[in-house]
């Protein structure tokens, strides 16, 4: 490796003693983590490089993340408090101090996503000639079709709700547009309600596109809770509207299956997914005009205080504008589009079991397509050759090609074994359905190990050939959906190594039958030995530095939580080894700690595609090379099913590192962690970011 790949300086232990790994200043919080990962995400919608349309997505993908955050990762802390179950860190910080930090950062943070949205995103969209109207901006012609519009498809389908004994306050579901109607005189019945509720009706898009003949740009767009303002009077004739404010409570949507005694995981499963509609909530954002007297009403009735109320100056549910793209159709305004390139042998014409009969193929997603993937199992369903296919579903699609590629080889009869994860988060009720319409088709499906999601992407094909039988795999660090094959950064293998085969057989095995665990000829896996093999092919590392050897560690992945890998670096760090590590997301690993971490660098690659690859790569290591389904996170390693597999063709595994020293190397998109937690976009002028060369590489388009 050049010497710009490697730390200015190299430094070796400082002190004589091994330091105590336990101490809580050695490690960052995790949750506190996430949040500067959202924090790198919505710093794109600034990046004035970016198309105005991509700049938007960015904005709402840091908010769709800020909800997950809240429905899972709050969620659970708050229950920690009210069922009094304190659990300590490797950071040593207490629950009640850790969601009082939440509190203040994403208060900091929903501030600026709505100044950026306001200041920023819509006066850029308005020189491209797409508006937001305020209802101060309504022409006559636009307030006589927006009357229109409620008297016909709003004021039909909304029932507002007087809040008396009667009718008290309503479950709300989670994340859903409401109103809060503060009232003046009696109705029909001679009540004095004083305040309604008043909840959208969720087949109503959030933004409604004004007709081209009174639009006075090209595409002119009102927020239904404008038009719901504007007319609210209609709703409570005879009554005067004083004011009319959205706001939206956000539930702990964590499935809390207990698994003990059932005998039935996907049906007790389906049971508990109306509960996520209406579980305890956890956050509740008003618009910033609410009178506080009203916010301290839905903050009683919600059982939340003031630290969880959020105002904001704008639509309550960003999300819900990302049907923008798709609405106005300006491709000039996105992204360019590119071509995936295939590799010679792996097309649509060509016979796919011959190609990798002759040797094994490495793709990275996006840059080279998905399609082989799903070529190899649609040829797999029509090969009269082929006997049996095995695979893992966790994230799929239901109507993907992957699935209906399964389906057809079903019914073709051929033995089709698929090991759905039913605990997908958020994909449950999909994953539901997929595994029902396998069963329907004639496919064994199994749900996996309880207790134990599994997360590892496997295919096993097995194909007689010459009278016998030969097996075939495809092993990848992502999941098997086409659409997330286009936006996110992932390896596949393809491959007929028999060892390999043989591993992921036996793999298989255990995950549908049972019995002890079998030594593995290549792949490594979680929950049994990948731990404790990544652990030593660090401390090897440190080995080879006290023989003399250059030494050096990459390791690149979405996420590093798990405190044991994290103490196996700073040894291997306080021996001399030169560490990289490309984490996405959240790392609790600290650096620049005097005579501990001084030797790690930690960067954060945030650019067009959603950087997902988990590869590992040991410097002194038998197999340099590995690609992994797994994140180095206490979850991934102690309680999933995960497989890590070598890459042992040299030429592979020089082309994997060249593409990992693109990712230390990037010149735009990087961000680098601070010894204080924070990250710094470290940019350097005339070198590329490693996705613009990828795709430069691989699919032949130039800088993005």
């Amino acid at each position: 490796m050049t010497n710009s790949d490697l730390p200015t300086e190299k430094s070796t232990p400082t002190q004589e003693d091994t330091p105590n790994f336990d101490q809580h200043e050695y490690y960052i919080n995790r949750e506190l983590s996430n949040l500067q990962f959202n924090q790198r995400v919505l710093a794109q919608a600034l990046v004035e490089t970016h198309p105005i349309l991509e700049r938007l997505k960015y904005l709402l993908i840091s908010a769709s993340n800020m909800d997950e955050f809240f429905e899972i990762r709050v969620a659970g802390l708050m229950q920690r408090i009210l069922f009094e179950r304190e659990v300590i860190g490797p950071d040593g910080m207490q629950t009640a101090e850790l969601l009082n930090r939440i509190s203040q950062t994403v208060h900091t943070l929903v501030d600026e996503q709505y100044r950026i949205l306001n200041e920023v995103i819509i006066p850029a969209l308005h020189d491209e000639g797409i508006r937001f109207l305020r209802r101060s901006q309504w022409t006559s012609e636009q307030e006589c079709w927006i009357e229109d519009y409620v008297n016909r498809e709003i004021l039909p389908l909304v029932s507002p709700i007087g809040l008396d004994p009667a009718h008290p306050f309503p479950r709300l579901v989670n994340k859903s547009l409401n109103f809060i109607v503060d009232l003046e005189g009696k109705d029909a019945f001679g009540r004095e309600l004083g305040l309604a509720i008043l909840p959208a009706p969720r087949s109503l898009p959030r933004m409604i596109s004004l007709p081209d003949n009174i639009s006075e740009s090209g595409h002119d767009f009102v927020f239904l809770s404008s038009m719901i303002h504007a007319h609210a009077d209609k709703l409570f004739p005879g009554m005067k509207v004083n004011g009319c404010y959205q706001f939206r409570i956000t539930r702990n949507a964590d499935l809390d299956v207990d698994v003990e005694g059932v005998a039935d995981l996907a049906i007790t499963l389906k049971g508990e997914l109306h509960s996520r509609r209406f579980g305890t909530a956890v956050r509740l954002e008003v618009a910033d005009n609410c009178p506080t007297e009203l916010t301290d009403i839905l903050l009683r009735e919600v059982g939340l205080t003031e630290e969880h109320l959020y105002r904001v100056n704008g639509p309550v549910n960003l999300k819900r504008l990302m049907r923008l793209p798709s609405i106005i159709g300006r491709a000039d305004l996105l992204f360019p589009p590119f071509t995936p390139s295939i590799p010679k042998g792996l097309s649509r014409k060509d016979n796919i079991f011959d190609a990798i009969s002759k040797r094994s193929f490495l793709l990275l997603h996006p840059f080279q397509s998905f399609s082989p993937v799903i070529q190899l199992l649609r040829q797999a369903a029509k090969d009269p050759a082929v006997a049996a296919i095995k695979q893992t579903l966790y994230r799929t699609g239901n109507e993907s090609a992957v699935v209906h590629a399964l389906l057809e080889a079903a019914r073709n009869g051929k033995e089709v074994t698929v090991i759905v994860e039913l605990r997908a988060r958020f994909d449950e009720e999909e994953n539901l359905e997929l595994a029902s319409r396998l069963q329907e088709a004639g496919a064994v499906v199994v749900y996996g190990v309880v207790d134990y999601k599994t997360h590892a992407k496997m295919i096993l094909i097995v194909r007689r050939e010459n009278g016998e039988l030969k097996r075939y795999c495809h092993l990848g660090t992502g999941n098997y959906h086409s659409g997330n094959a286009r936006l996110y950064t992932d390896y596949s293998y393809l491959s007929a190594e028999p060892e390999l085969c043989e591993d992921v057989h036996k793999v298989f095995q255990q995950l549908t039958g049972m019995g002890k665990t079998e030594r593995m000829n290549k792949i490594i896996y979680a929950p049994f030995t990948l731990k404790r093999q990544l652990i030593k092919m660090i401390d090897n590392e440190a080995k080879a530095v006290q023989e003399g050897k250059p030494a050096h560690i990459i390791l690149k992945c979405n996420g590093l939580t798990e405190p044991k890998v994290i103490q196996a670096l700073y040894k291997a760090s306080r021996a001399g080894v030169t560490i990289d590590l490309i984490i996405r997301g959240m790392c609790s690993l600290r650096t620049g700690i005097a005579g501990v971490s001084e030797n790690i660098r930690v960067f954060s690659v945030i650019g067009r595609f959603l950087e997902h690859t988990r590869v590992y790569y040991f410097a002194n290591a038998k197999s340099r090379v590995y690609c992994a389904s797994a994140d180095l996170m206490e979850r991934n390693l102690n309680r999933r099913v995960e497989t890590c597999f070598p890459i042992e063709d040299d030429s592979m595994v020089e082309r994997v590192l060249n593409e990992l020293k693109l990712y230390i190397n990037d010149g735009e998109q990087r961000w680098q962690l601070q010894p204080d937690g924070n990250y710094l976009l470290e940019q350097q002028p005339n070198t590329p970011s490693a996705q613009s060369e990828l795709l430069k590489q691989l699919s032949g388009l130039g800088k993005l």
